[in-house]
């Protein structure tokens, strides 16, 4: 990368305009676990007049050698989940997933939305971890990640194969996403809300087109959410509305309208999440804040230093989506007087395990006794 590239901005390589092109992060600083940090210097040969070309993605394929992810948080309704790619193009500058690309060596600021990984055995390893006779089934989550709907899926189809894995074998799912390509996959997942084994959630940060191309910019647009909303109640499919992340004094204001709009849009049930910043994203976040909003930059970072204890980011588990102290307080308050007085659905929908099967294979013995 040459210095026409980038620009140092509070010790920070801000990328150049052109080179991150409908891309959310504004650096790409090495990862934490690499030994050295790269510096990018003007050598003399006349670049800095050149207008760099646009980053383009790239796409590796992942060998892992399994697929289910198990966690024991306190603070989310799921044990399990399932992660299709690494990384995330939709670019949105908040993804608390940002950070996982470090572990493989890349930066979680621009290569984490360029740079992809697929795991196109996902739906072969995913069969054979459910016919493992120790499996015990519990409902699947995707897209708690990196978003399964992601671009690269029109292409890569490996999350039409996990679920299409998942209908045979009567796995219960729950899914999140900000792009109406799950429309796709109705026929599938209209199947298995018939049995109870789906529900979506909709991922809706905000209502201005232009603020969501800010944040987010190769997700869908906020009027294609609230469609997709609209597409799968309509199939049958039980679908709630995210309002996540909430950022103070950039999202917070839309937080009634949006949920009118879900609701409107048929959504039955609701949920929010407060701006998390782990590791490198509060560094790509205040960048971010800084180039997008140079204005109110300090006030939105004072607001969640007040919603995390003083600090840019509170990793303590039954506070750390919600936040604590006066304002996380209010926006809670907010949040649930708006849910019960737009009519949202108080009560969790839980998905049926008990209709877990193995189905029978070519060759496989029939069982003697089965009716």
């Amino acid at each position: 990368m040459d210095q026409a590239m980038v620009q140092v901005r509070d010790g920070a390589a801000i990328v150049h305009p052109d080179a991150r092109r409908g891309r959310g992060a504004v650096s790409n600083a090495s990862g934490r676990y690499e030994p050295v940090q790269h510096v990018t210097l003007d050598d003399g040969w006349g670049m800095l007049d050149e207008a760099p070309p646009a980053r383009k993605t790239s796409v590796m394929m992942d060998t892992t050698r399994t697929i289910i992810a198990r966690n024991n948080s306190p603070d989310i309704p799921f044990d399990r989940s399932i992660n299709a790619y690494r990384g995330c193009e939709h670019g949105c500058i908040y993804c608390f997933a940002r950070p996982t690309h470090a572990f493989l060596g890349f930066s979680p600021g621009l290569d984490f939305e360029s740079r992809l990984l697929a795991k196109p055995d996902a739906p072969a390893l995913l069969e054979k971890e459910l016919c493992n006779p120790n499996y015990r089934p519990q409902p699947i989550a995707m897209g708690t990640n990196t978003d399964v709907y992601q671009p690269v899926e029109k292409h890569y189809r490996i999350t039409r194969g996990i679920l299409e894995v998942l209908n045979r074998f009567n796995h219960p799912v729950s899914i999140v996403t900000k792009s109406a390509l799950i429309t796709r996959d109705i026929d599938i997942l209209s199947d298995m809300a018939s049995r109870g084994l789906a529900k979506v959630y909709v991922s809706v940060t905000t209502l201005d087109r232009g603020l969501a191309r800010r944040m987010e910019p190769r997700a869908a647009t906020p009027c294609r959410r609230l469609q997709t909303i609209h597409n799968l109640t309509e199939a049958g499919i039980p679908t709630g509305v995210m309002v996540a992340p909430i950022i103070p004094a950039i999202n917070d204001m839309e937080i009634e309208a949006i949920l009118e709009a879900a609701k409107k849009a048929g959504a039955q049930s609701a949920g929010f999440v407060m701006l998390r910043l782990p590791l490198e994203i509060k560094t790509l976040f205040r960048e971010w804040l800084v180039n997008e909003f140079p204005d109110r930059a300090d006030k939105v970072m004072s607001l969640v230093r007040d919603v995390r204890g003083g600090r840019d980011n509170d990793a303590a588990f039954h506070s750390r989506m919600r936040g604590q102290g006066p304002y996380a307080d209010m926006i809670a308050a907010r949040f649930q007087i708006a849910v019960r007085r737009i009519g949202f659905s108080m009560s969790v929908r839980k998905l049926d395990v008990t209709q877990f099967r193995v189905p029978p294979r070519p060759g496989d013995q029939m069982d003697l006794f089965a009716s």
